[in-house]
């Protein structure tokens, strides 16, 4: 039995806090606000498990100019933070090479295809097996070519034995009648799913590591730099052989203070949920030209997507919530707009799209579980599972050579 501190009380920290104390390990939460808002609370709600195609993959390069310039694009990059990017810029470039893409769909596929195994458990523990919908996802289009021109994605999934099944518009519409006539075509993906609420998984796995006697701290973790020892900003210490980095969009600092660099962004995601949306979807639905999604939840309809490039500390732009409402109007035309909830997460995104996940290449007890991306609910027991192997030194379910921090130099 081992004394583990795990920095971040997010989906993915509790997710590991949860495996590491079932395996019989002494375990520490330490979060700056173990019960208020975070990342995990905001997301979607999907479980992704056909996102292999990385950020950068075929054709994203050509299309990000255009997107920065269109006030209702799908990214934006704040002109202030545009210098400090520029490490993770050339990364995300270097990633959209060819053997590149293959090589990270490889690897995202080697985690997503182990997301049931791991995941159906944890929630039958945390006693939310029925939160989970196997209801598949639907991307949309708007008119056949845009689809043409996401082939090299489409073909990429179906690479790896992802099921995606192109329809028309009209057999769309029998799918979704909510679906605007504009829907041309659509592509359904039957392996996706989606949850009830993503803030009532957290708050599940919160309670449940709670019920086992962990500890969850209130502070900050300044660093790691003493084995032994996590230092926390108000001086306090605390003692543990083995600490497990799991800050989020944060951890970059923490990996550096270990002695590993690690190229992190915050993309920041805005969301809009609305608890009367006068539309009904069975189903996650992805309006795919504009890279948004809108999400059938138990406190209503969410509709996020939005990426913003801004740093941690830029205050939230709340207009990029309500531009994704107007853009959903297009596609779900019977769309109430009024009562919505807006909000902003920061996403912890990797230029290549692979999480950090495994035993730091300098530190024997530092482990890494972050740098997820848009799939941090999908993953977040199957990394608990990925670590908790690799704090026991026993042989991984997925090598895990390709998500180590070491690749970042």
């Amino acid at each position: 039995m081992a004394r583990i501190a795990i920095a971040g009380a997010g989906v993915v920290g509790l997710a590991c806090a949860l495996r590491l104390a079932s395996e019989g390990h002494a375990v520490t939460v330490v979060d700056p606000d173990p019960d208020g808002d975070k990342c995990s609370w905001g997301n979607a709600g999907g479980i992704a498990t056909t996102e292999v195609v990385p950020a950068s993959g075929p054709g994203m390069l050509w299309r990000v100019p255009g997107w920065l310039l269109d006030p209702l694009g799908p990214v934006s990059l704040r002109p202030s933070h545009a210098p400090h990017m520029l490490p993770w810029l050339l990364g995300w470039l270097r990633a959209g090479q060819a053997s590149e893409v293959e090589r990270i769909a490889a690897a995202l596929a080697a985690l997503l295809g182990r997301v049931y195994h791991d995941l159906l458990p944890v929630l039958g523990e945390i006693g939310l097996a029925s939160h989970l919908h196997r209801a598949g996802a639907l991307a949309v289009y708007s008119n056949a070519a845009a689809l043409r021109g996401d082939a090299g994605a489409w073909a990429l999934r179906r690479r790896f034995g992802i099921v995606c099944e192109e329809l028309s518009g009209a057999q769309a519409r029998s799918l979704e009648p909510a679906l605007a006539p504009k829907i041309a075509v659509a592509v359904r993906m039957p392996d996706w799913s989606h949850v009830s609420d993503p803030k009532a998984i957290w708050a599940a796995l919160l309670a449940a590591v709670r019920a086992r006697g962990v500890p969850v701290l209130r502070g900050q973790v300044r660093d790691i730099a003493k084995p032994g020892r996590v230092r926390l900003a108000d001086g306090q210490e605390v003692a543990c052989d083995a600490v497990v980095v799991a800050a989020g969009a944060w951890s970059a600092a923490l990996a550096r203070s270990a002695g590993d660099r690690a190229l992190l962004e915050s993309e920041r995601g805005y969301n809009l949920t609305l608890p009367a949306p006068g539309v009904s979807l069975s189903q996650e639905v992805i309006f795919a030209e504009r890279q948004f999604v809108a999400t059938p939840l138990a406190v209503g309809l969410r509709i996020g997507g939005a990426a913003e490039f801004a740093g941690l500390s830029a205050p939230a732009n709340y207009a990029r919530s309500r531009a994704l409402a107007r853009l959903a109007v297009d596609y779900l035309p019977g769309l109430a707009r009024s009562g919505g909830t807006e909000w902003m997460g920061n996403r912890p995104a990797t230029p290549d799209s692979l999480p950090v996940i495994g035993a730091s290449p300098r530190r024997a007890d530092v482990f890494y579980a972050f740098g997820h991306g848009h799939l941090g609910l999908t993953l977040a027991a199957t990394t608990a599972r990925l670590v908790a192997d690799a704090v026991a030194r026993r042989p991984s379910a997925v090598p895990l050579a390709a998500y180590s921090a070491g690749r970042f130099g």
